[in-house]
């Protein structure tokens, strides 16, 4: 089976976490944490930080990772880097994305996570609740 090496941001604000949902794909509508493929020569933290800047159009500062979710899809292995990240500059401009939210621990339930992004839930609360 093919492995996907990607990152995720999960980007924090005031206790609240942003999640975007799929505009396109096999996934789409689903709800994920922002992020892609890390390209060739470059470190995962190099990657999220393109990758932001790419599809939301704003600078971020990683914090630190929060877990590697290693996930069988029905097609590929996904190995996914997540980093707690914080907005530097710029305003979360949606250019592949439906939809965004900001979610509390309390609502980081209420939307369809794709199931790599679902198995996060818990270290995000109990991260949100230590910070």
């Amino acid at each position: 089976m093919k492995t996907i090496k990607v990152v995720a941001a999960i980007i924090i604000d005031n206790g609240k976490v942003f999640a975007t949902q799929r505009g396109y794909g096999e996934f789409k509508d689903g709800w994920e944490f922002p992020g892609g493929k890390i390209e060739e020569g470059e470190t995962a933290r190099e990657a999220i930080v393109r990758e932001i800047r790419e599809e939301l159009d704003t600078e971020i500062q990683v914090e630190e990772l929060l877990d590697t979710v290693e996930y069988d899809y029905p097609k590929f292995h996904l190995s996914m880097d997540c980093f707690i990240c914080t907005v530097k500059s710029g305003d979360l401009v949606l250019k592949e994305h439906e939809a965004a939210k900001w979610l509390t621990k309390e609502t980081l339930g209420s939307v369809e996570w794709l199931p790599a992004d679902e198995g996060l839930m818990e270290k995000i609360r109990e991260y949100i609740q230590k910070n």
